[in-house]
């Protein structure tokens, strides 16, 4: 197996982009982490993939040699959270994710737990309210709050309890930065350029506008691996965001 990084900032346009690998075909995953490698700065593999393959699969996936977030959006008691995230370690992900709703504890535990990597240990990023959902959506669960609100109030709760970052839609980008300040990570997924089908995203905006409202890595799926040619699709999103 090939070792990765851990990529410590970003230092061009490229870097940003997480290319979500939303498959459950472990040949396809790794073809196509080979094919932008170079061109991106990581990938992301979610429930479907590790669902299907496991450690074993994200051990394969990094053999392309790029960074994984390792999308998982752990929510359970703060023992079993712990519990999954030191599990993760020797898959050495780039970024692990919770549940901001799973409550302070859970994710005070997450974030010490995330400490045994040491140096190389993975950024913890806290999932605000997930982009498929709308304030109807919100209201249909019982929650009273419009998304912004609610985002701002998960968003600080978890930068108290010593996340990394959160992961959040790019129309929360600004109410975030008011109440966590400049230095917290922000992943956004939901991005869709504007040459690119919307799909089931609710909440979307281009690249080029969620770096320019501060967002600091875009998670990009179907218009990069859909496209006839992923490797000239993400160096056309690349170019967009350097322009």
């Amino acid at each position: 197996m090939t070792t990765t990084t851990i990529p410590t900032g970003i230092e061009r346009p490229a870097d940003r982009i997480l290319v979500a690998l939303d498959t459950t075909d472990a040949d396809q995953a790794l073809a196509l982490a080979e094919g932008v490698k170079g061109a991106v700065g990581g990938v992301k593999l979610g429930k479907e993939f590790f669902t299907a393959h496991g450690p074993q699969g994200v051990h394969k996936v990094s053999g392309a040699g790029l960074p994984v977030f390792l999308d998982l959006k752990f929510h359970d008691i703060p023992n079993t959270v712990a519990g999954a995230i030191r599990a993760s370690l020797p898959m050495r992900p780039f970024m692990v994710n919770v549940h901001a709703s799973g409550g302070r504890a859970m994710m005070e535990a997450a974030a010490q737990a995330a400490k045994d990597g040491g140096a190389s240990r993975p950024l913890v990023l806290a999932v605000t309210v997930l982009t498929s959902l709308s304030d109807e959506d919100l209201i249909e669960v019982g929650i009273n709050n419009e998304t912004k609100a609610q985002v701002a109030k998960l968003a600080k709760l978890a930068q108290e309890a010593g996340m990394d970052g959160v992961v959040c839609s790019a129309h929360e980008i600004k109410v975030i930065r008011s109440v966590c300040g400049p230095d917290f990570t922000l992943v956004v997924p939901g991005i869709r350029p504007e040459w690119a089908a919307k799909g089931d995203q609710k909440r979307i905006v281009t690249p080029r506008d969620a770096v320019s409202l501060g967002a600091d890595y875009l998670v990009i799926g179907r218009p990069i691996t859909q496209s006839d040619d992923p490797i000239a699709a993400a160096k056309r999103i690349a170019d967009e965001l350097g322009d």
